[in-house]
């Protein structure tokens, strides 16, 4: 269960949330989201189901493995962003990687929404 635990807590600190914000979400106590993270005691699905619309990738948390990203869903603007990016030197990607966050995480508090963001790679 510590594996599971571990992921949930790894998501939510992704998420940028507080345990007790996290657990609102999910429709339980601070106590019981920390019994969560600790591994402790195990998350039922409608919790599951209410962080993962949030932006929590389930599939991460419960295997381990993040859910794939849809390249096919990808639009033209998109992908021509993923290939820039990949034509950069890891030292560039590692910058445009905190520049999108620090952006993303600025969006998220002038429009007052979740993020619903991708697990990063």
């Amino acid at each position: 269960m510590s594996g599971i635990g571990s992921r949930l807590r790894q998501e939510r600190e992704r998420l940028g949330l507080s345990q007790k914000v996290f657990g609102e979400i999910g429709g339980v106590e601070a106590n019981a989201q920390g019994r969560y993270e600790s591994g402790g005691r195990a998350p039922k699905a409608d919790y599951l189901s209410r962080v993962a619309e949030k932006g929590v990738d389930i599939l991460f948390v419960l295997t381990g493995s993040p859910t794939p990203i849809q390249l096919e869903n990808l639009s033209q603007v998109e992908e021509k962003v993923l290939g820039n990016y990949r034509a950069m030197f890891k030292e560039d990607q590692d910058a445009i990687r905190r520049l999108t966050s620090t952006l993303a995480e600025h969006s998220w508090v002038v429009h007052g929404k979740s993020p619903p963001i991708p697990k990063e790679s």
